[in-house]
């Protein structure tokens, strides 16, 4: 596995990769991940991580394209050669930009490759404000092509992805594994750790309004924020937590919500480990997803889903190829529906129930952990068979 980001931190992508390594081990392999210098050591049966080479002074890198990364990509990029020179891979499971690294080193090595698809990279350049300039587009649309043309099959993680590898090239084997996987979200939370929590946040009579995940500009922060005041302009005992999230992001965020008079009603928690992740959505009472940009269906989305709670999220193709009108509250993307349909909730108890029973429904019913290792045996099944020489076998196990 060639992982382009640190691994592991508790953020979007490195999570997916977590569990493809995880599935893949449960289903009896072992799985060597090549990935940045920098991220928390991983515990798992089956799995090695080989870092590439520190960058004297770097500590971390933001999400999103940059100049760095390209360093560290090339860093990863030696690194790999170095593994396929030491061992002999069955195969390479590469994801975002090291699908191109991956489609090169199948090549060089004869290995099978698999293009992990979490975005669309000339897509990302927009998402994250990177730059407006047509010629590193059109840079970025040229190896996306390279990479899809050029892998053997691709995996993608919601149906927008699809579409993509489907324009580009319409015979390419596809697989739809959605990020679902965050199993620890079904754990059942004791009533006592819910409250001891709610109290250890000042929360302990509040209509909680919660949100997890990174606090990049694509999520759409700005318009909960500005939905939150006026929320508790007419629900004062409402509260804001918000987890997740860099030191200098949260400044800023503060200096915001300061700006707009509701700093005193929104509680930072910071990033979080995954292990305390299922007390922090059995505490709130509403999970909101105010994301304003891009069309993968975020992370977050699958947990809520699975914690059973009444969901707010905005109506675009991120929230509506998983969410509908059944178990969320869908709103159009700007403050005043998103605060409307928060307040539709806040005194209407019976709704949340019906909603958040709907949510875990649909988790259990589309998106359990079961399925999603299933579908990662398909990919698995996919490249045995075309390592044998079976095509036809091999483009048989894309079916669903």
């Amino acid at each position: 596995m060639i992982a382009p980001e640190p691994f592991f931190q508790p953020r979007g992508t490195p999570f997916s990769e977590y569990y493809r390594a995880r599935a893949m081990t449960e289903l009896g392999h072992t799985v060597d991940v090549v990935t940045y210098p920098m991220g928390e050591d991983v515990d798992m049966r089956g799995l090695t991580v080989y870092r590439a080479p520190r960058i004297p002074g770097l500590k971390n890198v933001r999400v999103g394209p940059s100049g760095v990364k390209l360093v560290l990509d090339a860093l990863v990029f030696t690194s790999s050669i170095r593994r396929l020179l030491a061992a002999r891979y069955d195969l390479l499971d590469c994801h975002e930009e090291a699908g191109l690294i991956g489609v090169i080193l199948a090549k060089l090595f004869r290995v099978p490759t698999i293009y992990d698809m979490h975005s669309s990279l000339p897509e990302q350049l927009e998402n994250f404000d990177y730059t407006r300039n047509g010629l590193v587009r059109r840079l970025f649309e040229v190896g996306e092509r390279l990479t899809i043309r050029g892998s053997d099959g691709v995996i993608v993680i919601c149906p927008y992805l699809e579409k993509v590898v489907s324009r580009i090239d319409g015979n390419k084997p596809c697989f739809l594994i959605e990020n679902t996987p965050l199993a620890e979200a079904g754990e059942t939370v004791a009533p006592e750790a819910v409250e001891a929590l709610r109290e250890g946040l000042g929360l302990a009579n509040a209509f909680v309004i919660l949100y997890t995940g990174t606090f990049e500009a694509y999520q759409g922060l700005p318009l909960l924020f500005r939905a939150f005041r006026q929320v508790q302009a007419k629900a004062p005992h409402a509260r804001l937590v918000m987890v997740g999230g860099r030191a200098e992001q949260l400044v800023a965020a503060e200096n915001e919500l300061r700006a707009l008079g509701v700093l005193s009603g929104v509680v930072f928690t910071g990033q979080r480990p995954p292990s305390e992740m299922p007390r922090y959505w059995a505490v709130g009472d509403v999970l909101a997803s105010p994301r304003s940009q891009g069309n993968n269906t975020p992370l977050k989305i699958y947990s809520y889903l699975r914690a059973g709670k009444p969901i707010v999220a905005t109506r675009l193709v991120t929230h509506t190829q998983v969410l509908d009108d059944d178990c969320a509250v869908l709103t159009e993307p700007n403050p005043e529906a998103f605060a409307e349909g928060i307040l539709a909730l806040v005194s209407d108890s019976a709704r949340r129930r019906e909603l958040g029973l709907a949510a875990f429904r649909r988790s259990e019913r589309d998106y359990s952990y079961e399925r999603y290792v299933e579908r990662t045996r398909r990919v698995l099944d996919f490249v045995s068979e075309l390592s044998s020489g079976s095509v036809a076998r091999a483009r048989a196990a894309t079916t669903d």
